[in-house]
């Protein structure tokens, strides 16, 4: 009766019960083959595929060193009369509301309708995609004054996951289509953000015509270097990010998805070159980081200058976590929306001292947490009284009352077939819930099977199988931060999102990075390292809860700790930072205003100068006596600093120095510092060893130059530092001695000491030392050396090693325009064979190899010392014979079966048919290029 019954008719509890009164038998399995199994016999289905997981991928090392199994807490009903399984939610009654047909039908829901003009062909692919109507919310913000020809911007809000994207798609899709030579630019704050929209764009856009299109194009011969664009007529979406491969213009994209940075330096470029009159739309997501003075401030100088226009550029702007909607719609002349709504509606609870208290929204967590604490001061109030409670463990990893109630939410919300995020966790809450997780839940075989092709997918790449995630993946736990490289984030993210993975242990940028929504978001305490999380970003990491299509409702736990309480209730009470200009800070952002607004010649007086500035937030935001103040100091500055100068008086013009600096997309301070560093390099340029540049008055390192000249994050190992500059030969110790590194400081620095930064003097000298600790981190990566052994030499995240190389390549890009503009040839054409080097991760005899997909770095010297030196040998080679090399460059020898061998083989096969398929194209561009030259 049991078997009949099926796992989906028994409670939470109930199945929890029932698999811990079950026992399983642990004979080895070792050297004999696995018995078939009836699918109907569950039983013994359970007991084979539990074993078998513990069985793959074991290092030599690593055999009869199994940690022993955990068992997660269960957690029960507060009062034996509750039912918690079927305890109704104020939810209840809306959900049948939702599943009760319609007397009327709604046509304006459907995409198809008239009035919002979208072509066939875009309706076809989004009801493809899913998309079969909208929400009556974004109805009702696209028939907006204004919107769909454009006319009227758009300042909007709505929670994560309420369909904010798709009202910002629409409008600039509708731009785009309308006109064959629009372009529309989509700015958002994370290169994660950017990868996935891109994603998503092309998705959309695929096999879609433009109108105006039907020209007549002159014929050209089939095999002509200049044959017509494949796919000209269709909209190009492309993305442009710092460390991004491809190299990209104004003249490549139709919808350019931009970083803040990137979007910036192509307004700029568009507004000097008088290209910018194709720009019909610009989506400014997360605006609320507008008034964030580290990188956020770029959307209010991509806004004003678009203000600032003679011709209309529809803008549209949304968030999250606006709260004064009203000044940006004021500063933008926008229409507002603002909507509550989610399509999956989110339970809250509070979990305290192991008891969780339900709070249907964030005023009952608010009634809640203030209930809590003053029954702490006053026992005689009534209190609130909790629903369920998460029972004490008997293991002394579980002793603390937080981890074991994270650990026993996250584990039931996998038992019961759904997804959970916990944010704040790290490597040690993945290990400990992956144990709890092999005790409790039954594996089903496919899942099994996708599990270890992760796994193996995981150790094809080049940093090799990280440990952590060796123990977890196959109990369906992982862990996703910073400290991964890309590669591994995005196979982790991709099998989270198709259900491979159950559990996610994640850090806050997860949130704000990219979208994974869970059935269960656990928050494991309310801080973030030290620092209590603001209410932006608590809000955010909440709005991840309920997956559309796959959950009824979403559900969010937030863990605190005894002694936060207080700080928690002060949490929720606290309302959203309201929004003003970042151009005000310390930082002197508006230097940069004026320069960029100067430079591009959008002003060129003080009265354009005065008609910009009343076009900004700033002038909304703050009195115009300061104002004036901040303008005058500012053009000063820049003046004195030789970016700008004024023949007469009220005009400016830049300088050669002041176009560079725009150019490179540098900050004016910067820039100036970056000057005296390239023209101490430019006294003598004769080169010296592969790092540096030695000249008669000093020496100026080539990837020292390459480091961003901001970077207070980093964490210099001094013992690393030491044994680093002990290995320099005569040349290097020049590079430190002319840079003022004393070797005396580094080793002091290694015995304990402290640099100090108090006073400015203090600060650049830090400076110093930390860009060129960064710099020989570059040089290895230059030499070939792979990122995890990078990663473990100078005892740094291999993710914080790839994410260096990266931002490294964007600035080195800066710096090359800076060179070109300044007219430095010598110096352009070195700095551009070192950004070769350091996108490829090797020597200069790899570099053509490295153009290949999936060759990079130690890959490449692999290919080449077996005799593949060329594209062209690569190209005319069969993919089989590529898989023994494949096999010989990966970083890890690890033990497998002859099943999981044969897999890993098939992989690596299929690898080396795009390899070589890369390298064919390669080879015919060569070919042609070479027709062409004679």
């Amino acid at each position: 009766m049991d078997q009949r019954r099926g796992i989906f008719h028994k409670t939470t509890l109930e199945s929890t019960t029932t698999l811990q009164q079950q026992s399983f038998h642990t004979t080895t399995l070792a050297g004999h083959k696995r018995p078939h199994v009836d699918p109907g016999d569950s039983e013994q289905q359970q007991q084979t595929s539990i074993p078998r997981r513990h069985n793959e991928f074991q290092r030599a090392s690593a055999v009869g060193k199994e940690l022993p199994r955990l068992t997660a807490s269960t957690i029960t009903a507060a009062s034996p009369d509750v039912d918690t399984t079927t305890q109704p939610s104020e939810y209840s009654q809306r959900r049948v509301a939702q599943a009760t047909p319609r007397a009327v039908v709604d046509r304006s829901l459907s995409l198809s309708f008239p009035r919002y003009g979208l072509p066939s062909s875009l309706v076809d692919n989004l009801n493809a995609l899913g998309i079969k109507e909208i929400y009556p919310w974004q109805k009702q913000c696209l028939l907006g004054p204004g919107l769909l020809n454009g006319s009227k911007n758009l300042v909007y809000t709505a929670p994560t996951g309420g369909g904010k994207s798709l009202v910002a798609d629409i409008l600039m899709l509708k731009r785009v289509l309308e006109d064959s030579n629009a372009k529309a630019l989509l700015v958002l704050p994370y290169v994660a953000l950017v990868q996935e929209k891109v994603r998503w764009l092309r998705s959309v856009v695929q096999d879609i015509k433009r109108q105006n299109s039907q020209t007549e194009v002159p014929e050209r011969k089939e095999n002509s270097l200049w044959q017509k664009r494949a796919g000209e007529d269709t909209v190009r979406v492309v993305g442009f990010f710092g460390g991004g491969k491809v190299r990209a213009t104004w003249a490549d994209f139709d919808i350019g998805v931009c970083t803040f940075e990137k979007a910036n330096a192509l307004i700029n470029t568009a507004i000097d070159d008088c290209t910018i009159l194709n720009l019909r739309a610009v989506v400014l997501d997360e605006l609320h980081m507008v008034d964030d003075d580290h990188r956020g401030y770029l959307m209010e100088l991509i806004a004003t200058k678009l203000l600032s226009l003679e011709h209309e550029v529809q803008i549209i702007g949304m968030s999250a976590t606006l709260q004064n909607i009203d000044l940006l719609s004021r500063w933008l002349d926008a229409h507002i929306y603002s909507t509550f709504y989610r399509p999956v509606p989110i339970e809250e609870y509070l979990v305290h001292e192991s008891q969780i208290y339900p709070a249907s929204s964030t005023n009952g967590l608010l009634k809640t947490a203030t209930q809590l604490a003053s029954t702490q001061s006053n026992s005689s109030q009534p209190r609130n009284h909790p629903v369920r409670i998460v029972q004490p463990s008997l293991h002394k990893e579980f002793k603390d009352p937080v981890l074991n109630a994270v650990v026993a939410l996250a584990t039931e919300t996998a038992r019961s077939g759904y997804g959970a995020l916990v944010f704040y966790g790290c490597e040690f809450d993945a290990r400990l819930i992956s144990r709890a997780m092999n005790d409790t839940f039954h594996i089903d075989p496919i899942i099994m099977e996708k599990r270890l092709d992760l796994l193996a997918d995981l150790r094809s790449l080049s940093t090799g199988l990280d440990p952590c995630l060796a123990e977890t993946v196959t109990s369906g736990v992982a862990f996703h931060h910073a400290g991964l490289t890309i590669e591994e984030r995005d196979l982790i993210a991709g099998a989270y999102d198709g259900g491979v993975l159950k559990i996610l242990v994640a850090t806050c940028s997860l949130a704000a990075g990219i979208n994974l929504p869970a059935r269960r978001v656990i928050l494991h305490n309310a801080r973030m390292g030290r620092d209590l999380v603001g209410p932006s970003m608590l809000r955010q990491m909440r709005g991840r809860a309920g997956r559309k299509g796959k959950d009824e409702i979403g559900e969010t736990h937030l863990c605190c700790r005894k002694d936060d309480l207080q700080a928690v209730i002060e949490l929720m009470h606290a309302e959203l930072p309201h929004i003003s200009s970042g151009l005000k800070t310390d930082r002197h952002r508006i230097q940069r205003a004026l320069l960029e607004v100067i430079a591009i010649k959008l002003a060129n007086s003080r009265e354009t100068v005065e008609d910009y500035i009343q076009k900004t937030l700033l002038n909304l935001s703050t009195e115009p006596d300061v104002i004036k103040s901040y303008v005058e100091s500012s053009l000063q500055d820049l003046d004195s600093m030789g970016f700008i100068h004024s023949d007469e008086p009220g005009l400016y013009a830049p300088t050669q120095l002041g176009k560079a600096v725009v150019t490179s997309s540098l900050e004016p301070e910067d820039g100036s510092f970056i000057h005296r560093e390239m023209q101490r390099a430019l006294r003598a340029f004769v080169m010296d060893g592969e790092m540096q540049k030695s000249y008669s008055q000093g020496v100026v390192d080539i990837l020292y130059t390459f480091t961003p000249v901001h970077d207070t994050s980093v964490t210099i190992n001094w013992r690393v530092f030491r044994s680093e500059m002990e290995g320099l030969d005569d040349s290097g110790l020049r590079v430190m001695t002319f840079l003022g590194l004393k070797p005396t400081q580094v080793n002091r620095m290694a015995q304990g000491g402290n640099l100090k930064e108090t006073t400015p003097e203090e600060r650049d000298i830090a400076r110093v030392y930390r860009r060129f600790y960064l710099a020989l981190q570059l040089r290895d990566l230059c030499n070939e050396m792979p990122i995890h052994i990078v990663s473990h030499k100078y005892d740094a995240p291999r993710g914080a090693v790839q994410n260096l190389a990266q931002t490294c390549q964007g600035f080195a890009a800066g710096m090359i325009k800076f060179c070109e503009q300044m007219g430095w040839g010598a110096m352009t054409a070195v700095l551009d064979h070192f950004s070769d080097r350091l996108n490829a991760g090797a020597k200069s005899d790899l570099l053509a190899l490295t153009k290949i997909t999936f060759i990079k770095s130690r890959t490449a010297r692999v290919f080449y010392e077996n005799g593949f030196k060329t594209v062209a040998a690569v190209a005319n080679a069969d993919p089989k014979e590529l898989v023994p090399i494949l096999i010989q460059a990966q970083p890890n020898k690890v033990r497998l079966k002859s099943k999981d061998e044969e897999k890993y083989e098939e992989k690596l096969v299929a690898k080396a048919k795009i390899i070589a398929d890369s390298a064919n194209r390669l080879w015919q561009i060569e070919m042609q290029q070479q027709v062409y030259e004679e």
